[in-house]
């Protein structure tokens, strides 16, 4: 089964308090959130292999870290408050794609290319995110999963 698969079939599962709010909207949150969740099951790997069991909790913690980052961010009202949260994020994201590296001992072949490449997606998003956040003004407004 794809990662693109899972993805589209995690999809269906992710209750509406978290698909009607706004955040929902964004690509790199939602990538955030279903990594959470790979990385969660990737642990069956992880914590059997002796010289990567001690990596899991740093690598579940850059994994969280990026929807984290990405929900506070959201919720500021400056463009330049948001930009610095995601910022944060995209340093998860490498923080998280570096861990993940540093399991590959552990992880079936297939598993590591679709994390690293779901991550490295994440971090071109980001990316291309920051700088537009970082130029605009404050644009808060009630938003409809705010309310």
């Amino acid at each position: 089964m794809s990662d693109e698969h899972d993805f589209e079939s995690w999809l269906l599962t992710v209750p509406p308090e978290i698909t009607t709010d706004t955040i929902w909207r964004t690509p790199a949150y939602r990538f955030s959130l279903f990594h959470m969740f790979r990385a969660q099951s990737d642990l069956r790997w992880i914590a059997r292999h002796r010289s990567t069991r001690a990596l899991s909790d740093q690598l579940l913690r850059a994994v969280g870290g990026i929807s984290a980052n990405l929900d506070e961010g959201y919720s500021r009202s400056s463009g330049r408050e948001r930009a610095h949260f995601y910022e944060y994020a995209l340093g998860s994201t490498r923080e998280a794609r570096g861990w993940y590296y540093k399991c590959a001992v552990a992880l079936p072949e297939e598993i590591l290319t679709a994390r690293l490449g779901r991550l490295t997606q994440i971090v071109r998003i980001l990316t291309a995110v920051v700088p537009r956040e970082r130029d605009r003004g404050t644009t808060w407004r009630a938003r409809r999963g705010d309310r």
